[in-house]
């Protein structure tokens, strides 16, 4: 098995014997019948908070924000950016534009000033310095993990990649798999999970990466990978939250309390495990409906960009997904 099968199949085996989460068979029956196929093939990055264009430091930007690509928990306390329409970015999109900025203002990091950033560097970099408030130290906390993903990026670049990016990517040969087993000799990346004492790999961030120089590159030179479809969704908070809103997903009623109250679930734990996986493979459920009913060309990432963007909507952001604070999403 390739590292693919290998998450497929461990999703598969935590959804077949989970106790916490499970999948609606009848409603993801429907939700196939209904599925809005016409939106599929619009993802994009947006240009105004992603550094696109610049070829190589392009480059260097998707590596650099998707080694950051975490912090979901912590968003709620993070200072947010002013966003275009009178409110505030996501905490995503708070975090990409401050990197862009970065990258505008000073040009892309070199290998060494990522592996010697400090904690007050990302500060500054990403809006936190003097962030004072109550809030203070959970944003502290996530400038403290920012900083030891980049410096793990640096150093690799570093002992491996004479600190060249482009010959990290390159190193692939045209490979997602190959990539993400490159990017998982990070600690950040090594997205694995262990469940009733069996290795469950999601690997969201490793695999969001080759996605992003897909898109970035439009699918060709360091765009390329030719396993692309091969590809799983990202699973983070955000597509199981659209999947549980829309019927997809059911929660035990302990667990949904908790998510509902907005607790903290821990990074790890059953109930974590069992969101993520579960949602994983349900949206390959959801892909093989489709592909059955003659939609062949989808893909499980065309499926992930649909259901992430659904999840903007108000009716999504209005209750609340799980927290968890961790450095895989």
């Amino acid at each position: 098995m390739d590292i693919f099968d290998e998450i497929r199949a461990g999703c598969r085996y935590v959804a077949e014997h989970a106790e916490l989460v499970r999948i609606d068979d009848a409603r993801l029956a429907a939700y196939a019948r209904d599925f809005p196929l016409a939106e599929i093939g619009k993802a994009g990055l947006d240009p105004a908070t992603h550094w696109l264009g610049h070829g190589k430091d392009t480059l260097a930007f998707i590596l650099v924000l998707d080694s950051i690509n975490f912090g979901s928990g912590y968003f709620p306390h993070l200072r947010k950016r002013p966003g275009p329409d009178g409110g505030t970015l996501s905490g995503y999109f708070t975090v990409a534009a401050g990197l862009n900025d970065w990258f505008r203002q000073e040009g892309a990091p070199d290998a060494r000033r990522l592996a010697t950033l400090t904690p007050a560097d990302c500060a500054r970099i990403f809006g936190q310095d003097g962030n004072g408030g109550p809030a203070a130290p959970e944003a502290a906390q996530l400038m403290v993990l920012f900083a030891r993903a980049l410096n793990d990026l640096g150093a690799l670049l570093l002992a491996r990649f004479d600190g060249d990016p482009a010959k990290l990517v390159e190193s692939a040969g045209h490979s997602a798999a190959r990539l993400v087993g490159t990017l998982r000799q990070m600690p950040c990346f090594d997205d694995v999970a262990i469940w009733r004492g069996r290795q469950v790999p999601i690997l969201k961030r490793a695999q969001i990466t080759a996605a992003d120089l897909a898109l970035a590159f439009e699918n060709q030179g360091w765009g390329r990978f030719d396993d692309r479809k091969r590809i799983t969704i990202f699973a983070d908070n955000l597509v199981p939250h659209v999947l549980r809103t829309d019927g997809v997903l059911a929660y035990a009623p302990s667990l949904a309390a908790r998510l509902d109250a907005g607790d903290l679930i821990a990074a790890g734990s059953p109930e974590e495990v069992e969101i993520r996986a579960v949602a994983l493979h349900a949206v390959e459920r959801l892909k093989a409906l489709l592909q059955a009913a003659g939609h062949a060309g989808i893909t499980s990432v065309d499926l992930d960009y649909l259901l992430w963007n659904r999840g903007q909507d108000a009716r999504y952001r209005s209750t609340a997904r799980h927290r968890t604070r961790s450095v895989f999403y």
